[in-house]
């Protein structure tokens, strides 16, 4: 599969978490056009996530995300080099195979798990979050304040961790300079 340089890597939280709770066609307006992929091991946790959550069916429905299940053995060297930091059991894979697709190929990455980030970080791999994408969508005037504080409840709802809590995202995103003042 060819993806493009430009291509936004998902973890399995913001996946999981905008799809829950209808949020998902952000993520693909987020994406303006950018090819969206998700590794094989975010595609497996989704999966196995359905039967109690059937909702994330319409992530593996989604013409717009394409799953990399790529043999590459640098990137299957890469998951397992994370995968003995990361994982726990079947926890973390997702994060593994989202870091191994962006140090193999340099794709911007989607992490929303603060351990897995500040790996890809340190690393100097080219790491995003999806609160900065949202971010960036209000400051070119795509979204507007209010729609992006009425998503973070609903996440927060769902209990997706963000830094602040319910009705918090207008002052974190203020502090954090990610938005200018009204």
């Amino acid at each position: 599969m060819t993806a493009g340089d430009d291509a936004l890597v998902f973890d399995t939280g913001p996946m999981r978490h905008f799809a829950q709770h209808g949020w998902l066609g952000v993520l693909k307006f987020l994406a303006a056009g950018r090819p969206v992929l998700i590794p094989d091991s975010v595609d497996g946790e989704i999966r196995r996530q359905v039967p109690d959550v059937p909702e994330l069916q319409q992530v593996l429905d989604a013409e717009w995300i394409r799953v990399d299940r790529s043999d590459d053995l640098a990137v299957v060297m890469a998951f397992a080099d994370y995968e003995r930091r990361l994982a726990v059991g079947d926890r973390n894979r997702g994060e593994c195979g989202v870091l191994a697709l962006g140090k193999v190929h340099g794709y911007e990455l989607v992490l929303d798990d603060r351990e897995a980030y500040a790996i890809g970080e340190s690393e100097g791999l080219n790491v995003t979050a999806t609160l900065p994408l949202l971010c960036q969508a209000i400051r070119e005037e795509q979204l507007t304040v209010a729609m992006v504080e009425a998503l973070a409840d609903d996440l927060i709802s769902g209990e997706y961790h963000l830094p602040f809590g319910s009705g918090g995202f207008r002052t974190w995103a203020l502090e954090q300079g990610l938005i200018e003042p009204a």
